[in-house]
């Protein structure tokens, strides 16, 4: 008989299960690679940060801003949006800019003294040459129309002239002492502008720094007139026929200078300046750029920026148009930079035909109709005011339903229509082509400013384009002082923090600084309804208190919700924010349908730290800083109010209750060492008395029709009132200084329909011992005075 050993059995399995042929491994062929992660910028938007210069091109129609970090920006008809930037030294200031008139090239001066030569041709400008200057520092530059010389004006007060086909220097050069008079012994100053004559374009007008006019004399190479201003000169401006010039001061006047030599100007005017009781002129402002613009029915533009008197409270962001002997002033949002005066033709020696202004504000580009009575504004096609308010939060939504958008600009379009103060005419930038890039789903970006109010943006075109503007201030009362005070965010109350948008219902809730919590619904028609408040503390049992010196402390009966109407709202609550009372028309667009307002310990405002909605549940949640609040958005009612001790584990090591910064009740945790913080979850539990309440959550249909809850599974009832019904006496809490408990609370159901028994296991740590009691509660009312209703019929009969 053969003979079988363990062994032998062991090597028959082992031959029995092992492969016949190892298939070797083919390697996986990765069609991505790290190039296709590569993060890029596919589009700007906004207002350049500085702006410090501007241009524009009256045949090409386009217009170039340059801004303090090197940024250059072109603008032109709705859609074109051109970006380019100075790389390495030249990452600096844009002095100047000024277009090649219809040749698709523009020329800048940044702070290095640094000359530029861009190509706008393409779709992306890029520089072709650059010139730098190492003596002398850049203040003014000049290209008359058709010309292929650059005048250049330095700080030394010489003019270099710079060929643009060549980019390189001429042996050309204007020095300062000869350009003044012989008898003249000081330095001039700096080249403070230059300007040629429209009928003849070898005479060229020099303003330096001290006042002195200057008409050179290309071709003879010698200073043709002399003027001397009283004032240090800003700016000048020729008349189309070149028989006049007129030149803009420190004092806010306007000097006329003929073309012949005169000691004193023809006329000198300052359009603001007001008489005093002493019969002189009040100071005004300096006028820092003025132009002179003539039409074909004899009328004659003079446009100038500052001027205003200089006294307290005066405007003094203004443009003022003087038109014969009317005079407009306009008066801007903000300070002016920059302005150029639009016209039809853009030879300055013909009749100019201007037709509108473009003002360059430091936080706005605006455009004024000339051709319109009263000189209103054009409405921008892509309005600037991303930065309006300051931007506080963003949220970008994506494969957005079909319908989302148009529906969003059509109640857009509703809420701007009624506005008539704008130019009736179209925009007058006009220039460049675009071709709108292809997607195949929507994008929407939502912005939150500090104002409280929300912006849609449409941003699958590859720009951005304003949808619709929501403001939630129109809610609430301005608050109060002592109120403001007495937060962190007082100076912004209604600054948004969180936004979340359900796309499918429509749903948008929006999350304040000072704890409030806001549900809208979007819809398309007018409507006028109050607006439901509710007032929900986030309240939590101080654990340090029963360890502390006073045995008799009691706890909180538990979470106190109040629900009330928008008109008792200023009398039942400390927040900050007092919701409008009384029902409020509300326009197309997201309504407000409700209105949380969170206090935490102490009536404390409170910072929401998340949010989330479900519109097939009908459940909206958010957390703050002290816990967590679930909201029924069908029937308006809070579900649950949990602090954040409740929801920590019966083993976490860490306290993580709430403290008061300036009160240390022990001692000892003034100066200890580290290794005392380290301790065990078993040490903890020997000195800690931890809860663990669970909660079990029927998930049951809701009906509207009352009773129809099934007796057999009882309805939800409020986690904090599970908590209250099971607060320890206060022998309870003498017993627990000595040995350590573990109270587990679970709601169950029972046979009789009305009451909810509560089961209570107490471990004995000390000595191993368990003992299991009941507490049976009224669904009714409880001895702690919260009431345990359905969650769905609200009634109480279950």
């Amino acid at each position: 008989m053969k003979k079988f050993t363990f062994k032998g059995v062991l090597d028959g399995f082992r031959q029995s299960v092992q492969p016949q042929a190892t298939r070797q491994e083919q390697e996986i062929q990765e069609q991505l690679k790290a190039d296709h992660f590569t993060l890029k910028k596919t589009f700007r938007h906004g207002f350049p940060y500085s702006p410090t210069s501007f241009a524009f091109d009256p045949v090409q129609k386009l217009i170039a801003i340059g801004d303090k970090s090197g940024y250059i920006r072109i603008l032109g008809k709705p859609g074109v949006d051109a970006h380019a930037k100075h790389e390495g030294e030249s990452e600096c200031a844009v002095l100047f800019a000024q277009f090649l008139v219809n040749e698709g090239a523009l020329v800048t001066v940044t702070a290095d003294d640094t000359i530029h030569l861009w190509s706008i041709r393409q779709k992306t400008p890029r520089i072709v040459q650059s010139l730098k200057f190492q003596r002398e520092r850049v203040t003014c530059i000049h290209l008359p129309v058709g010309s292929k010389w650059l005048y250049v004006g330095t700080e030394k007060g010489n003019i270099h002239v710079v060929h643009i086909d060549t980019f390189a220097l001429s042996g050309y050069i204007i020095n300062w002492n000869k350009a003044i008079e012989v008898v003249r012994t000081s330095h001039p100053g700096a080249v403070i502008a230059l300007c040629d004559n429209p009928l003849d374009a070898n005479k060229l007008l020099i303003a330096f720094e001290c006042g002195l006019l200057v008409l050179w004399d290309l071709k003879a190479k010698c200073a043709e007139i002399r003027w001397q201003a009283a004032e240090a000169v800003k700016s000048l401006a020729w008349h189309y026929e070149g028989k006049y010039f007129v030149s803009s001061h420190t004092d806010g006047s306007i000097c006329s200078w003929p073309t012949r030599p005169q000691p004193k100007p023809q006329s000198q005017v300052c359009p603001h300046a007001k008489i005093n009781k002493d019969g002189n002129a009040e100071k005004c402002k300096p006028i820092y750029k003025v132009d002179l613009k003539s039409s074909t029915t004899g009328e004659t533009f003079t446009i100038f920026s500052g001027g205003m008197p200089s006294e307290k409270g005066s405007k003094s962001n203004c443009i003022t148009v003087m038109v014969g002997k009317a005079t407009t002033v306009l008066e801007m949002e903000h300070a002016v930079c920059d302005f150029i005066t639009l016209c039809e033709n853009p030879w300055p020696c013909e009749t100019q035909e201007p037709y509108a202004i473009a003002v360059l504000l430091q936080y706005d580009l605006v455009l004024i109709d000339l051709l319109t009575p009263g000189f209103p504004c054009f409405e921008s096609p892509y309005p600037m005011d991303l930065h309006e308010s300051p931007v506080t939060c963003c949220t970008y939504l994506t494969d957005c339903p079909s319908d989302l958008v148009p529906a969003f600009y059509s109640v857009g379009r509703t809420t701007t229509s009624k506005k008539s103060c704008f130019s009736e005419r179209e925009w007058p930038i006009s220039g460049g082509e675009w071709s709108p890039a292809s997607c195949s789903y929507s994008e929407i970006v939502i912005t939150g400013h500090q104002d409280g109010s929300l912006k849609f943006w449409d941003s699958g075109a590859g720009t951005l384009q304003i949808l619709y503007k929501l403001k939630t201030a129109k809610m609430f009362e301005k608050p109060r002082t002592h109120a403001a005070q007495a937060h962190a965010d007082a100076d912004n109350p209604l600054a948004v923090h969180l936004i979340f948008l359900c796309s499918e219902s429509r749903r948008l809730c929006v999350a304040g600084a000072m704890g409030q919590v806001m549900l809208f619904k979007f819809r398309k028609v007018e409507s006028t309804s109050e607006v439901l408040v509710l007032e929900i503390p986030i309240l939590y049992e101080n654990f340090d208190d029963i360890y502390g010196t006073s045995p008799e402390c009691d706890f909180l009966t538990g979470h106190q919700v109040q629900k009330t109407e928008s008109s008792d709202s200023d009398k039942t609550t400390d927040c900050s924010l007092k919701v409008r009372f009384g029902a409020q028309r509300k326009p197309p667009g997201f309504q407000s349908q409700l209105v949380c307002l969170t206090t935490g310990p102490n009536r404390r405002n409170v910072q929401v730290t998340s949010l989330c909605i479900s519109s097939s549940y009908g459940l909206m949640a958010y957390g703050t800083e002290y816990g967590l609040v679930i909201i029924d958005i069908i029937q308006k009612i809070c579900l649950l109010s949990v602090a954040c001790p409740d929801l920590y584990g019966a083993h976490d090591p860490y306290s993580r209750t709430p403290k008061s910064p300036k009160r240390i009740e022990n001692k000892e945790e003034q100066s200890r060492s580290p290794s005392s913080d380290q301790t065990t979850a078993a040490e903890e539990l020997q000195y800690n008395c931890l809860y663990v309440i669970v909660w079990k959550f029927f998930d049951q249909r809701r009906s509207r029709q009352c009773g129809e809850c099934k007796r057999s599974r009882k309805c939800i009832a409020t986690a904090a009132a599970s908590a209250a019904a099971a607060a320890p006496t206060a022998d309870d809490r003498r017993r627990w200084r000595q040995r350590s408990f573990v109270a587990v609370i679970v709601p169950w159901g029972s046979d009789n329909s009305s009451s909810l028994v509560l089961s209570v296991l107490v471990v004995d740590s000390s000595s191993s011992s368990s003992s299991g009691s009941s507490i049976s509660i009224s669904s009714g009312s409880s001895s702690s005075g919260i009431s345990l209703r359905c969650r769905r019929c609200r009634c109480g009969c279950c």
